[in-house]
């Protein structure tokens, strides 16, 4: 299955997923740059990451799962 995900890539070189991703064994990847700065929102996301750390734990989704 391809997939294309959003992402930002920083002035060093790190590549940030703009959602979580969950994968079985190793996959290839390609990555495509885009002519063009990333979007306000999607960077303060990005940047609430780390904070939000808590929720993207298997506890957390089982407590949620009743609402997907």
């Amino acid at each position: 299955m391809i997939r294309t995900i959003e992402a930002i890539v920083d002035d060093s070189g790190q590549v940030r997923l703009a959602e979580p991703l969950q994968l079985r064994g190793s996959h290839r990847a390609l990555v495509t740059i885009l002519d063009e700065p990333p979007a306000e929102a999607l960077e303060t996301a990005m940047l609430s990451e780390s904070g939000l750390s808590d929720w993207s734990r298997p506890e957390e989704d089982d407590a949620w799962s009743h609402l997907q």
